[in-house]
């Protein structure tokens, strides 16, 4: 009834370009998936896609002496245009802000395009990382933490053994699915509270055990049982 598109034939097809992912994980940090939406669109529409013969090194910004950047629904292209970590290493704070971003979000997007143009990520890097390994070279950026860190792996590189314990829709789902009262637990029943008021950590982890080697399967699952929208996830790591 509810085949995964992100582990099938399609999925593992798509392209997939690192830095917008995780630079786009930064901007919806936070804020529902619409305002991510937007911000985004509107840090894209900073950045002009250069000619064949232009400099891509220089952020190329929409001049606001000329016409107004058009509309999206008037440039399909931007849609499959994202800026390079140069462009936006370039690009000062104030007009990064411009699209909607907070000072430390503009200042994460700076140290994340450091990080690629210094060689600390790459794209081979990334995708050769043992998961473990992944997290902790993702999570020693700034504005990168392990809930980010895993849900890069698991949208974008498309690790198939990856278990996000902390992520609230995963915890509220494996609750339902073992048969707690998640209602209950919801409206403060039960005696867990804070970050584990569903189920306890290691409940998650004696749980999810029994699927390896397909851990990121089972977590999509997971948000499927508590209706959990993943879009603004997938489209993190996507165009």
């Amino acid at each position: 009834k509810y085949p995964c598109r992100l582990f099938s034939p399609e999925g593992f097809a798509e392209q997939v370009d690192p830095f917008e992912a995780l630079a786009s994980s930064i901007i919806a940090q936070q804020v529902s998936g619409a305002a991510a939406k937007s911000i985004k669109a509107k840090f894209i529409a900073l950045f002009k896609p250069s000619n064949s013969d232009g400099d891509a090194s220089q952020p190329q910004l929409w001049d606001e002496d000329q016409a107004q950047p058009p509309s999206q629904s008037q440039q399909p292209s931007l849609s499959r245009y994202f800026p390079s970590p140069a462009q936006v290493a370039a690009t000062p704070l104030e007009t990064l802000r411009t699209a909607g971003l907070s000072q430390r979000k503009a200042e994460y997007l700076h140290s994340l395009s450091q990080a690629f143009l210094s060689g600390t990520l790459s794209t081979t890097t990334l995708a050769s990382a043992p998961d473990e390994e992944l997290i902790t070279l993702l999570t020693s950026l700034r504005g990168i933490g392990r809930w980010t860190a895993e849900m890069f792996a698991v949208f974008a590189l498309k690790r198939m053994d990856v278990f996000s314990t902390g992520d609230l829709g995963v915890q509220r789902g494996l609750a339902r699915f073992m048969g707690k009262d998640v209602g209950r637990l919801r409206n403060g029943g039960g005696e867990k509270k804070g970050k584990w008021k569903y189920m306890s950590e290691r409940e998650m982890i004696e749980v999810s055990e029994r699927f390896r080697p397909y851990r990121s399967l089972f977590m999509w699952y997971m948000w499927r049982v508590e209706e959990v929208d993943v879009e603004a996830m997938e489209g993190s790591s996507k165009g």
